[in-house]
């Protein structure tokens, strides 16, 4: 069975009101809108990843790794990026909403900008997305500015098994994807500096090489996956133009 694989990256929960004196509007704002803030070094010196999974659904540590290398391969933070994981208790839900997501991340994020670093929320659940259906499977989600889900035992039922790729290859390739929407590709915050948008797949490139194409994770069958796609030049010019390297 071939599975094609979507990524959400429009769902925009409503934002909460601002509580214990922290500005946590700023980090819930619209997916791609803090693309320059997170590339460049104009505002924010560092960034601190809040990596948080449900107790037994931790990523692997090739794919934070590879995550980071990402990072700074294409952002600029000249005094660093911080990874702080931590574990968190199942809510036991068999399915997901984007809003039960954001309402998770309201419960337990710790990490907000600061005046000079920048935070972001990288959440790995349990449980499945409602969005599933036969034909299309969730891996992933970009929601907000800085916030992004892995279902992570979508992931654990796709991987590790003989025609499938490794837990850290699939892994790796929807954590990238995903923060790829984060910095604004393509066309979600970050202009394109030719056009290269797939008009059949909103906020997708129509490179099919590219980390951002809208199949990159399924490649007509997950089979076929043997390294972490990369960006292509025409996603790369994009974040360059927009503060990135």
């Amino acid at each position: 069975m071939f599975l094609f694989i979507g990524s959400c990256t429009k769902d925009d929960p409503s934002d909460p009101n601002d509580t214990n004196n922290i500005n946590v509007f700023n980090n819930r704002q619209s997916t791609g809108s803090s693309a320059n803030d997170i590339l460049s070094d104009g505002t924010f010196k560092s960034m601190v990843v809040e990596l948080v999974y449900v107790e037994g659904y931790e990523p692997t540590q090739t794919a934070i790794d590879n995550y980071v290398s990402f990072l700074t391969n294409r952002i600029y933070k000249p005094s660093g990026i911080t990874v702080l994981k931590r574990a968190i208790a199942t809510l036991g839900q068999e399915t997901y909403s984007i809003e039960d997501i954001a309402e998770i991340e309201r419960e337990e994020r710790e990490h907000y900008n600061t005046n000079s670093k920048i935070a972001i929320w990288a959440y790995f659940t349990d449980g499945k997305s409602d969005n599933d259906t036969a034909e299309n499977v969730v891996l992933g989600t970009a929601y907000w500015n800085t916030s992004f889900v892995i279902y992570e035992e979508t992931i654990r039922d796709l991987s590790n098994s003989p025609l499938e790729p490794s837990r850290s290859l699939l892994e790796s390739t929807v954590i990238n994807h995903e923060f790829g929407h984060i910095l604004g590709l393509t066309n979600l915050g970050t202009p394109m500096q030719t056009e290269h948008e797939d008009t059949e797949h909103e906020h997708h490139c129509n490179v099919e090489s590219c980390l951002m194409y809208w199949a990159t994770e399924s490649k007509v069958s997950l089979g076929n996956m043997n390294t972490v796609p990369q960006l292509d030049a025409l996603c790369l010019a994009d974040l360059q133009a927009n503060g990135g390297k």
